[in-house]
């Protein structure tokens, strides 16, 4: 993806052209000053190995992830080249480049139309330097950790006793956010095999993909859907939005989209970085396309304290006043181990361009923010605003059907579906909603303080919350209509919340609905493919989107 076809003439914005005859005082090194970590794979030669998707531990994360095509020493055909950034040096002298964080950037020289790699302590003879040498650069990783790289590489061309310096930095790693509009959708589907190696996966679930699937081509008809089944021992785990977090990187000319895989370790035979992450190497690292996964080395945690650093509890705001790149959102806790991944979270922070927002999660059972929270289009002066779930909101819509004999889940072959009489009439119940009811008070209030939007300016949607009784913690009753897929800014995939139908209409669909004015909404059946197993239709696909509003 991104501009190509650049020749390399039009990187070289103020050059010095030196006249026959005159002698420059000083090199002169020209051309853009931000590379991309070469991180894809252009001619697909990272291939996985016979057993790779299945077999245990880490070491096969590591070697999946250390091959792109910043790993070798050649420029890996015409789309790799696109991915470096060309420089021009001239001069009147014999010349010599040098490279002060060589083990973050490599340099080519093109020679006979092709680049190879500069050799230590090359030099360019005087006859090269007045024709002009053609050099270029590629990032050999992105910025991980600050105190060890901040991302910033200097350039020395040493020349007749002079000495010219280009400082360089590499591009930063940047989420998309759920405005831009949808260019390939992922999610899910059975696979062979087993799926999940042990018992203990919620009864039914993952089930009824035939209708899980029809809604969802339904809903994002018109976009590219692509449903990819795992290994034969991981594909149950159909929590594709949990698996990786989509991002980019671009320096306004290039741009390459990144996969940054979730910092989940599970004890899979030793500790193991979750393995249906792993066909992001097999299914999506390519072209334009690579794949970055950090995460604190050592044994793997509780699973439930794990599920913070699931992707899924990674979201980004749009740009607004004071951050033109957005913003990242996550979920966190106070006290205890519900937190995610610091290597993770440094790595985050490190790009310095989309300073993140923590939030409480851990009072809910899986603890992601997309649970609770995500961004909408609004006609505000932003241009978007938060879509919130709102327990008491559920509540009065209970209220409102009281005697009718409504029931959730009327219509599926859910084994539980209450009526609104049993939950009214429950007072365990209710206080466990209203406990979430300010849980999510609190989150909005952060929200509210980071973002300036006003509380009037929130959309706000029923969903109801009750204790789990698979884990400590809270999850949706019902279907979380919040917990939907933005296909656009003006079509949301929700899933069907399958509220309590008075006169033929489902209360929550119509409250969101009317809600959501303006923004076209298609319900998405996934009470046995996503909600019995702890999410919805946002955690179960994921998107590539249209970032070009970011990068450029």
């Amino acid at each position: 993806m991104g501009i190509r076809g650049l020749v390399l003439t039009a990187l070289v914005v103020g050059a010095s052209v030196v006249a026959p005859g005159v002698a420059a005082a000083t090199p002169r090194l020209t051309g853009e000053s931000v590379f991309l970590p070469n991180l894809d794979d252009d001619t697909s030669r990272c291939v996985l190995e016979p057993g790779d998707m299945d077999r245990p531990g880490l070491e096969v994360d590591r070697r999946l992830a250390a091959c792109n095509d910043a790993a070798d020493e050649v420029v890996n055909g015409r789309r790799d080249e696109d991915d470096l950034t060309e420089l021009r040096l001239r001069g009147s002298e014999a010349a010599r480049v040098e490279v002060d964080r060589g083990e973050y950037l490599r340099v080519f020289v093109r020679r006979g139309g092709q680049y190879r790699a500069l050799a230590p302590g090359e030099v360019f003879s005087a006859r090269e330097m007045r024709t002009g040498v053609g050099i270029a650069v590629e990032g050999r990783d992105l910025v991980r950790d600050p105190a060890k790289w901040d991302g910033r590489v200097r350039l020395t061309v040493r020349s007749a006793g002079r000495a010219v310096v280009k400082d360089m930095r590499v591009a930063p790693l940047l989420f998309q956010h759920d405005l831009m509009p949808a260019t390939t959708v992922f999610a899910a589907k059975p696979g062979e095999g087993p799926g999940w190696p042990v018992e203990g996966l919620p009864p039914g679930h993952p089930g009824e993909w035939d209708r899980f699937s029809g809604t969802l081509r339904d809903a994002t008809a018109g976009v590219e859907t692509r449903f990819i089944a795992g290994s034969r021992l991981w594909w149950k785990d159909v929590w594709m939005q949990d698996l990786f977090e989509p991002a980019v990187v671009g320096n306004g000319r290039q741009t390459m989209r990144v996969a940054v895989r979730s910092a989940n370790k599970w004890e899979a035979g030793g500790p193991t970085l979750r393995p249906a992450g792993r066909l992001l190497f097999r299914d999506l690292r390519g072209p334009d396309v690579g794949v970055v996964q950090e995460f604190t080395d050592g044994p793997a945690i509780d699973a439930w304290a794990d599920q913070r650093n699931a992707t899924g509890n990674f979201e980004a705001l749009p740009p607004y006043r004071g951050y033109p790149k957005g913003r990242i959102y996550y979920g966190t806790a106070a006290t205890g181990d519900k937190k995610p991944d610091a290597a993770f979270l440094r790595m985050l922070e490190a790009q310095g361009q989309q300073p993140p927002v923590a939030l409480d999660t851990s009072w809910l059972m899986v603890g992601h923010v997309d649970e609770t929270l995500h961004v909408v289009r609004a006609d505000n002066a932003r241009g978007w605003t938060l879509m919130v779930a709102d327990p008491r909101l559920a509540e009065s819509l209970l209220r409102q059907a009281n005697g009718t004999g409504a029931r959730l889940f009327d219509g599926t072959n859910h084994e539980y579906q209450p009526t609104v009489e049993e939950l009214l009439g429950d007072a365990d119940f209710l206080a466990q909603n209203e406990t979430a009811a300010r849980h999510i008070d609190s989150q909005v209030a952060i929200m509210l303080r980071e973002t300036g939007l006003r509380a009037e300016e929130l959309v706000r949607v029923p969903v109801l919350f009750h204790q789990s009784q698979r884990a400590p913690g809270m999850a949706a009753l019902a279907p979380a209509v919040t917990n939907g897929l933005s296909v656009t800014a003006d079509r949301y995939a929700a899933p069907d919340p399958h509220g309590p139908v008075v006169g033929g209409r489902d209360l929550f669909k119509e409250a969101t609905e009317r809600a959501l004015r303006g923004i076209r909404v298609n319900w998405v059946e996934d009470v046995f493919w996503a909600h019995v197993g702890g999410g919805e239709v946002h955690c179960t696909t994921n998107a590539w989107r249209d970032t070009r509003s970011l990068t450029g």
